[in-house]
């Protein structure tokens, strides 16, 4: 299949902007000053508020890290012992589960039990003697 017979392949992709275009964007906006510069810089560039807003928390915190572009594409595969960690992991962890209740089940039925026998005995001296 090639790459414009996938699904979808006729629709946008989402834009991916670099750390300088955002440390740009940002000082721009700020530097607009005009009345209604700011909203034609934004329609100008296709941006919203918000990206300011983000870029510009980004930017105070120092982390120019973070106006990177997230990563995209696949997630790195796992190995097959990870996988077959994982799988294992999930079992014992159902399988301790399972325990939780078998115990506790377990629990309420010598509860029961005790409780039938203490009845049981009870009934008995409380009944008329018959001769």
């Amino acid at each position: 299949m090639g790459k414009g017979n996938r699904p979808r392949s006729d629709r946008p992709k989402r834009r991916s902007f670099t750390p300088e275009y955002k440390l740009a964007m940002v000082e721009a906006y700020d530097a607009a000053t005009e009345s209604g510069a700011k909203g034609a810089l934004l329609r100008r560039e296709g941006l919203y508020h918000s990206h300011i807003i983000e870029w510009r928390k980004a930017r105070d915190a120092g982390a120019l890290n973070a106006l990177a572009a997230k990563p995209s594409g696949p997630k790195p595969r796992k190995s097959e012992t990870d996988r077959e960690n994982e799988r294992l992991r999930e079992r014992a962890e159902k399988a301790e589960r399972e325990l939780a209740k078998t115990k506790a089940a377990l629990e309420i039925m010598g509860k029961a039990h005790a409780l039938l026998e203490l009845l049981s005995e009870s009934a008995e001296t409380d009944a008329p003697r018959k001769k």
